[in-house]
């Protein structure tokens, strides 16, 4: 795996979008940004992005979680892949490893994770889904942090995102789903 860099984005709120004092909540992400091996290749086992998935799972996951600060509540994946990939690849290193070692770092997730992957150009905005770790259904989790990297993702690479919160939304006020 070659990864050209890795970012660190921690976004804490302390105050909602009417400038009232509110519990503060802190967001955190740790991305890293690699070189596609299989950019511009017509290639149907993709197996070696599984292995790196699970690499980047621990890494990034170790990342956010001291960014964060506090116990993780919500968490979140996602990657942009370059004009020379395919979104499969992107979903190659989500999908089938990287949730194991994010889940091993945070001490638990019974939920599903929820994830976004997406074509897209240099500079083009990495939407990660946020999500309670244990309660699927807990609506005022439901969240997305938005980031962009100036510089990738090139045509040959991927950017790849583990994304995590210590509480819900600000001022949450739709609850829980069906029981």
């Amino acid at each position: 795996m070659q990864i050209r860099k890795t970012m660190l984005f921690r976004d804490r709120t302390e105050t909602d979008e009417m400038g009232a004092p509110c519990d503060p909540l802190t967001r955190a992400a740790a991305l890293a940004v690699l070189r596609n091996p299989f950019a511009g290749v017509d290639q149907d086992d993709l197996t070696e992005l599984f292995e790196y998935g699970a690499m980047l799972g621990a890494q990034l996951a170790a990342e956010a979680v001291a960014a964060l600060g506090a116990p993780p509540v919500s968490y979140g994946k996602a990657a942009i892949v370059g004009a020379h990939g395919a979104a499969e690849h992107g979903a190659a290193l989500l999908h089938p490893r990287l949730g194991k070692p994010v889940r091993a770092a945070i001490g638990g997730g019974r939920a599903l994770m929820p994830s976004n992957v997406k074509m897209g150009v240099v500079g083009a905005v990495i939407d990660v889904p946020l999500g309670h770790k244990d309660e699927p259904w807990s609506f005022d989790h439901i969240d997305t942090l938005s980031i962009a990297v100036p510089d990738a993702p090139l045509p040959n690479e991927i950017v790849v995102c583990v994304g995590m919160s210590d509480g819900a939304r600000i001022r949450a006020r739709v609850g829980k789903g069906p029981s």
